[in-house]
């Protein structure tokens, strides 16, 4: 014998019965208490970010439609003048090749040498403690020391490395005169700067890793580079993730080390050091310089899509 089940309420004869209607969540004093102790945390920060992020951005997409004598008190609008004209001049190939090279280098040689100083610190012997330290220091002093330093050792007339060529007779090259060693001389500091932050960090997961994973592994007979490339290195992959987003952005971004080394942009003018050298050098064309700063921001919107779309699903998170 089977029961039937009364028809729903708001059912209607020869009509299927209606979804039930879920109860409107009511506004009490506990609600309205807790959305503004939201609101009052959460506020000043919006506050700040929409003033001094938000605002300079569209602020600079207006400026970069104008052509702008930095200083002058009129301007002319001229849409995508800035832009055409940079893409048309012939600075620009020169100009996006150079910020391709130094951050394809800076990026891959901060992160393949981090790794490989972080396998090291990762062993248990006397004197870790003082070698991390040690590897890590640069990454936190001041850029504009940092490349006073190695200006001093680079100069090809009184600097250090000059004087152990001379003694060795040889000559010391133009590395400040000629633009392709003022690139390399650059990405070369940048480089000893960072790869400290890389290995750091790379460090911290070398350490979270699973020990019995790896034990298990070479009870299996996994030597230790197998194991390093089957194990650790997927094992790995959200680190690398993370320090591929960080140091990508930051070598995009990079600024004071190029401007103290090499002051007049030869042969190091990325993106956003040109962008200064047209707004602030012998040019002062802030409209021209805006439309570069645009670019450059577009490209890491680009990357940075691009990396959390496509690369992230390589990433195998424990």
């Amino acid at each position: 014998m089977t029961r039937q089940l009364a028809p729903h309420p708001s059912a209607r004869p020869g009509r299927p019965p209606g979804p039930a209607k879920v109860p409107r969540r009511r506004w009490t004093a506990r609600s309205r208490r807790d959305f503004f102790v939201f609101l009052a945390m959460a506020l000043p920060n919006l506050v700040l970010i929409a003033v001094f992020t938000y605002r300079p951005l569209f602020s600079n997409i207006y400026y970069s439609t104008l052509d702008w004598t930095l200083g002058s008190p009129s301007a002319t609008v001229v849409g995508l003048g800035n832009y055409v004209t940079f893409f048309t001049s012939n600075d620009a190939p020169k100009v996006l090749g150079t910020t391709a090279v130094f951050t394809l280098v800076t990026v891959g040689g901060s992160m393949i040498l981090g790794l490989l100083v972080a396998l090291a610190l990762n062993a248990r012997i006397r004197g870790t403690t003082f070698a991390r330290s040690a590897v890590f220091a640069p990454y936190v002093l001041s850029g504009v020391g940092v490349g006073l330093v190695w200006l001093f050792i680079f100069d090809p007339g009184y600097g250090v490395l000059a004087w152990l060529l001379r003694g060795i007779g040889q000559q010391s090259p133009q590395w400040i005169n000629d633009p392709q060693l003022s690139l390399v001389m650059v990405i070369l500091v940048y480089v000893w700067k960072n790869l400290g932050y890389c290995a750091v960090v790379y460090l911290a997961g070398l350490q979270s890793l699973p020990t019995e994973v790896m034990e298990a592994a070479s009870l299996d007979g996994a030597n230790g580079f197998r194991r390093f490339v089957s194990i650790s290195l997927p094992l790995l992959s959200p680190t690398t993730f993370f320090l591929l987003i960080t140091t990508l952005l930051s070598s995009l971004q990079a600024f004071d080390l190029i401007r103290i080394m090499t002051p007049l942009g030869a042969g190091t003018s990325t993106l956003i050091y040109e962008a200064y050298l047209q707004a602030f050098g012998a040019y002062n064309r802030a409209g021209y310089s805006a439309a570069i700063s645009v670019v450059l921001f577009a490209i890491l919107l680009v990357i940075t899509v691009l990396q959390l779309r496509f690369v992230e699903r390589k990433v195998h998170y424990s």
